[in-house]
């Protein structure tokens, strides 16, 4: 798949609900695959008794993983030039989120087209739990 610069216009979006009761097992298997073994994520002993928190929480780059594919299938797989976020709210087990990417700009360098993008992703209570910006290559 591939998105022609044609075919956007600034200020479309597009939200998509990107995972529905977030899991505790969703998040052990994320540091499975990444590694993360990072008590904030896998203990709720620790999590409760030493950081203060009410459970263990996602890793911020699962978020981010989920955040991404709204835009990666919006524009196409490698199509994708920059992308970074901002962690503003940790996302607990039985989280709902929901990420909003909007078309902020449509240009042309140097022969090839590039659309801009700002995503946020809220949890069920509305609150943003990521903010970022990306950039894809268009044809």
């Amino acid at each position: 798949m591939s998105l022609n610069a044609s075919e956007l216009k600034v200020g479309d979006s597009r939200e998509v609900v990107v995972v529905d009761d977030l899991s505790r097992t969703q998040i052990v298997m994320y540091a499975g695959a990444s590694g993360d073994y990072n008590p904030l994520h896998t203990d709720d002993k620790f999590t409760q008794e030493v950081a203060k928190y009410p459970s263990v929480f996602a890793h911020g780059m699962l978020s981010m993983g989920m955040t991404g594919r709204v835009l990666t299938d919006w524009v196409g797989d490698g199509r994708l030039t920059k992308y970074g976020v901002r962690f503003t709210k940790q996302v607990f087990p039985g989280a709902t989120l929901t990420t909003t990417a909007t078309v902020e700009a449509i240009r042309n360098e140097g022969g090839v087209n590039y659309a801009d993008f700002m995503v946020v992703t809220k949890d069920q209570d509305g609150d943003a739990v990521i903010t970022g910006t990306a950039t894809a290559r268009l044809d």
